[in-house]
């Protein structure tokens, strides 16, 4: 049991307390007693409006569950059920044209376009990987992934491959033909680098010296001008360098080149969501204390490689020499997002004045902005924001009211701690069907805060099936891709974040790449995210930021987003379409199928969830293909066949051995971790009895979200290892 401290009328969690009052207070400015009354005050006064907000999700979905039940069986009459929607206040009306007022915004969220990574917060070491993956090495990316085949000749081996290596060049040397083309010649046949008078001269190994097609690309450089360790180079926004061993034998590269550096990860989400296990005031205090640490630059993790130790802290700025011979800085690391949790969950970390549970989602606003005043003030040695922002990403909201709610929180949150209106930004995650439907009026609600609106396919989906439960059975969950809705909503985010002004001033994203073992795939399928006009996609490790970051060289977003504000908008109509099986009938092996690539997802993830407190993790699929799992694709899987249960596609007994036989599978393919602990043969752990609740108990789970039953059988279990 935590102990806890009274402060005010609040019962605070000790070790929070402590990490609060004795580490984040101290150099902010703001008074320790000013914060506790502030705080409790906002919690007085928007905790009931919270609670109203959420039973009005509950209330919306009753009466759609009503309608679709009385008409059960019949074809749905689209016109009725829009109509339906508007009169019941689930679609609102659409207003006037208008365009975001947000202003002090970060050049990497405003002028750049580039991949953006999401990592779990409590981490530390992940968290500085990814603060860190600014700037990536693509002969790195390149050999240790199979972007270059695995096999034969090129297969990557225990000791260096030369011809891999070779190979490595090539594809780098075609990246700079593409990116920094030189006048009637390749990179491929330089044999040095050199800056002269303002200009690259780059000579060739005939003895012919050329320049770059376009010498304003050239930035700066590192080292001596006519023996340069480093080229800078920019296209579309985005810098790379030519880096060059001056000592190295020109047999292995003829101009001495040992690797493309290529600006990556623009930004980096750190998560206080769905990647992370957070249940309780330990919890929490962990994922700020890390918080901290990246806001005062201080944060460091000491790594461990057989015998030898290393320690892992934030990377500097870069210096450079501009072609004029003035000083030049670039950034060395990511700018930091902060997602806090949405508005449904509440947290045992603090108690209000009667005993409950307060909002998570409005300590996480309070305590994470109070931790970024450290990085306003400038109270450390490497800055965060050049905007004096604070940009927290805000998921999990449904509709315009929602989003009003967060403006007004985050308000309430400047007046306490003083700062100036609009400090802190919001990014609106549009992944819940209330807010794809209205999202024109989702941003109006924010718009003087707004640089960040995202699709997130899972979450969209699993509240797809959940708000439509009772409508009738899914297609199965492979299909949900090639549905009409989906393709509305990813291109409807992108036309109504351009007519809402966002070009320039905003982030327009899209998801995530799940399979992080498979580069190959992510190169040829990732493309389509700069093309449809997003101007950042999320990418699961620096390595993928580093050759993602290619298709932004590819493709000029600007230019694109110039294109595609011609196009006809997508229709709001198409996204309200129902992805139904209809009359279409599966065989018993496609159910089956279905049933087990869906229980073994979520027992793979959630099974690390509850006995490990893992929030994110690579689950092999029954094919054994690594997935990035959090509780995005958890919530959709549970809803998928709670969905199929409830509409006799497949029988309790059947779900419930399909559980059993792939909780053996799983238990095997995580033979090898010291820490686990199986589920088979006696199925009585809590892990499993949390992955039968997702499912058997799915259609009762608010909004068909995981984290209710993911917290409660987290807690019994740290409970049980207290006692």
């Amino acid at each position: 049991m935590a102990t806890r401290i009274q402060q005010g009328g609040l019962q605070v969690d000790s070790t929070l307390h402590t990490l609060i009052n004795q580490q984040i207070i101290p150099g902010t400015g703001v008074d320790a007693d000013h914060f506790w009354q502030s705080f409790e005050a906002i919690l007085n006064d928007l905790t009931p409006k919270n609670k109203a907000l959420l039973e009005k999700r509950a209330q919306l979905q009753q009466q759609i569950n009503q309608w679709h039940k009385a008409r059960l069986g019949q074809t749905l009459n689209f016109a009725e059920y829009k109509s339906f929607l508007a009169e019941i206040g689930y679609l609102v009306p659409v207003g006037e044209d208008f365009s975001i007022s947000t202003q002090n915004i970060e050049p990497e969220i405003a002028e750049q376009a580039g991949p953006q990574l999401v990592v779990p917060i409590m981490n530390a070491r992940f968290a500085l990987n990814a603060a860190n993956a600014r700037w990536g090495s693509l002969y790195d990316a390149l050999y240790g992934t199979d972007v270059i085949p695995d096999e034969g000749e090129l297969a990557k081996t225990s000791s260096f491959n030369a011809l891999r290596a070779d190979e490595v060049r090539r594809l780098a040397k075609e990246f700079l033909d593409s990116a920094a083309p030189l006048n009637g010649a390749s990179h491929k046949d330089a044999a040095d680098y050199s800056i002269n008078n303002g200009k690259l001269n780059v000579r060739l190994k005939d003895g012919e010296t050329v320049t770059l097609v376009d010498n304003s690309q050239l930035q700066g450089y590192q080292g001596e001008a006519n023996k340069p360790d480093i080229v800078l180079l920019k296209h579309n926004n985005l810098h790379f360098e030519i880096e060059i061993d001056q000592k190295l034998s020109r047999s292995v590269d003829a101009a001495g080149v040992i690797d493309v550096n290529l600006e990556a990860a623009l930004s980096t989400i750190m998560d206080c969501e769905d990647s992370v296990a957070a249940v309780d005031g330990e919890d929490k205090a962990l994922a700020y204390s890390n918080w901290l640490g990246l806001m005062k630059g201080d944060l460091a993790v000491t790594i461990k490689k057989g015998q030898q130790e290393s320690v892992r802290r934030l990377n500097p700025d870069r210096s450079y020499t501009s072609p004029k011979g003035k000083k030049l800085k670039l950034k060395g690391r990511s700018l930091l997002f902060i997602r806090n949790v949405g508005h449904l969950m509440t947290t045992p970390a603090i108690l209000d004045s009667q005993g409950h549970e307060i909002p998570e989602g409005i300590m996480d606003g309070m305590v994470t902005s109070l931790i970024a005043i450290h990085d306003l003030k400038g109270n450390g040695p490497l800055q965060n924001s050049r905007a004096n922002s604070i940009n927290i990403v805000k998921p999990k909201m449904h509709g315009p009211e929602e989003v009003a709610f967060t403006n007004e929180l985050f308000a309430r949150i400047e007046d306490a701690l003083g700062l100036t209106r609009n400090t802190i930004k919001v990014g609106i995650m549009d992944e819940e069907r209330r807010t794809s439907v209205n999202l024109k009026e989702c941003i109006r609600a924010a718009k003087e805060r707004v640089v960040f609106i995202n699709t997130g396919f899972l979450d969209r989906t699993g509240d797809e099936i959940h708000t439509s439960m009772e409508a009738g059975p899914m297609v199965p969950k492979a299909d949900m891709k090639a549905q009409k809705w989906i393709s509305a909503y990813e291109d409807s985010n992108v036309d109504i974040g351009l007519a809402c002004g966002l070009q320039g001033k905003s982030q327009i994203g899209k998801g995530m790449w799940a399979e992080p073992d498979s580069m190959a795939k992510m190169m040829q399928a990732k493309i389509a995210h700069p093309m449809s006009g997003a101007n950042t996609a999320w990418v699961p490790s620096p390595t993928a930021a580093t050759l993602h970051a290619m298709h932004y060289h590819q493709v000029d977003v600007q230019s694109q987003q110039q294109q595609i504000k011609q196009r006809t908008a997508a229709n709001v109509d198409d996204i309200l379409t129902i992805p139904l099986l209809g009359d279409r009938k599966l065989s018993d092996a496609e159910i089956q199928r279905e049933l087990d690539n869906n229980a073994q997802g979520i027992l793979g993830y959630v099974v690390r969830w509850v006995d490990q407190g893992v929030g994110c993790s690579k689950v092999p699929d029954i094919n054994n293909v690594g997935l990035m799992e959090d509780r995005a694709t958890l919530r959709i899987s549970s809803q998928h066949i709670a969905n199929w249960l409830h509409h006799g596609i497949c029988s309790q007994e059947q779900v419930m051995a399909t559980l059993k036989r792939m909780a053996a599978i799983v238990d095997s393919q995580n033979a090898g971790d010291p820490a686990y602990i199986n589920m088979a043969p006696n199925f009585d752990g809590i892990a499993f009895q949390a992955a039968c609740d997702l499912v058997f108990k799915g259609c009762e789970q608010p909004s068909g979200y995981t984290e209710p039953v993911l917290h409660a059988k987290r807690l019994a279990l740290k409970a049980a290892a207290n006692t």
